[in-house]
């Protein structure tokens, strides 16, 4: 078959491996579509990924073209999205039901083969069998759905809120979509992409602005979401929280980023500053989200490139044009 590979750090490539063998309890699946995100950038260079070579794409779908001897729950022409989550179920945060944090945590696509293939291997119970109405070509955005439902887990937002979200790409497209249906008063989005900031303004967004000093906001803001893991943003975003709020770093920074807090300031206001890492217990209702219409493929889903131009994919993406990318084999 045909997959990308990510052969060393800057080095990927498009050629022909082995087809997939199921395991006992596998599904193979027949690719649809697998995105394109931050996540896939940090691997080509050097991060998340254990060891490269690695065949990535943690976010895809399509339909089940073969089962392991032990598999009951789905049958071949199923249409399936993937969780790509690998948990080991013994860590005592598998065990306090945070697999998200497990101390052997894996994932398809970033430490197993993924779905940037024309077939992947997934586990029987990180896939989610998809209604028949949903088109499997736009399947490959539950999974980043998933993570912004498991971002307002985090935030437990309340009714009447005030969000500021930093970064107007898919992830940032996706929590003010979801910010929309949680009750908040007003959510205002950045970007320094005009193209971005007018899908935002498309999607319902109360303001867009390049910066936050364009709002006359002086109290701040009850919620402070950071969807681009620039350490500019991060740093002007701690600044922005209201009395009482919490800012939520929710983009993937690179390792090496930093920025300053002001401990007084967050003991004398309460500012609580927390993170979301990946999916927990979210995939299944983001695919239920997803089936209820929550986001328009059309306005997420910006190109659609063949899986012989993964390379170009990446560099598109890289280069912070359109929205979500996806190949297609």
């Amino acid at each position: 078959m045909r997959a990308a590979i990510v052969e060393g750090v800057g080095k990927v490539s498009v050629t022909t491996v082995p087809d997939p063998t199921p395991g006992p309890r596998d599904v193979v699946v027949s690719v649809a579509s697998c995105g394109i995100c931050g996540t896939d950038l940090h691997i080509l260079q050097g991060e998340f990924a254990p060891t490269l070579p690695i065949l990535p794409g943690h976010e895809f779908a399509g339909e089940v073209v073969g089962l392991g001897s032990e598999v009951t729950e789905l049958a071949v022409g199923d249409k399936v999205a993937v969780d790509p989550s690998l948990y080991c179920h013994e860590c005592r945060y598998c065990r306090a039901g945070r697999g998200n944090l497990c101390d052997r945590w894996n994932a398809i696509g970033v430490s197993v083969p993924g779905g940037a293939a024309e077939f992947a291997v997934a586990p029987v119970a990180n896939c989610v069998k998809l209604p028949d109405h949903i088109d499997v070509r736009d399947a490959a955005l539950i999974e980043p759905l998933s993570c912004a439902v498991r971002g307002y887990d985090v935030l437990s937002s309340t009714l009447g809120a005030e969000v500021l979200i930093y970064g107007s790409g898919t992830m940032g497209l996706m929590m003010l979509e979801l910010a929309k249906r949680t009750g908040a008063a007003g959510v205002d989005m950045l970007d320094i992409n005009p193209e971005r900031l007018a899908t935002a303004s498309k999607l319902g967004c109360s303001r867009a602005a390049a910066s936050a000093e364009e709002f006359d906001r002086p109290g701040g803001w009850d919620f402070v979401i950071d969807a681009t893991g620039n350490a500019g943003a991060i740093q002007d975003g701690l600044g922005r929280v209201a009395k009482g709020g919490t800012f939520l770093q929710f983009g993937v920074s690179d390792y090496a980023t930093t920025a300053v807090i002001e401990p007084y300031k967050i003991y004398n206001q309460e500012i609580t500053i927390t993170g979301s890492m990946a999916v927990l217990h979210s995939y299944e209702r983001a695919a239920a989200l997803f089936a209820s219409g929550v986001l328009d493929p059309a306005v997420f889903i910006s190109d659609r490139l063949p899986l012989e131009q993964y390379p170009d994919a990446i560099e598109k993406f890289k280069a912070g044009q359109g929205r979500k990318i996806v190949v297609e084999p």
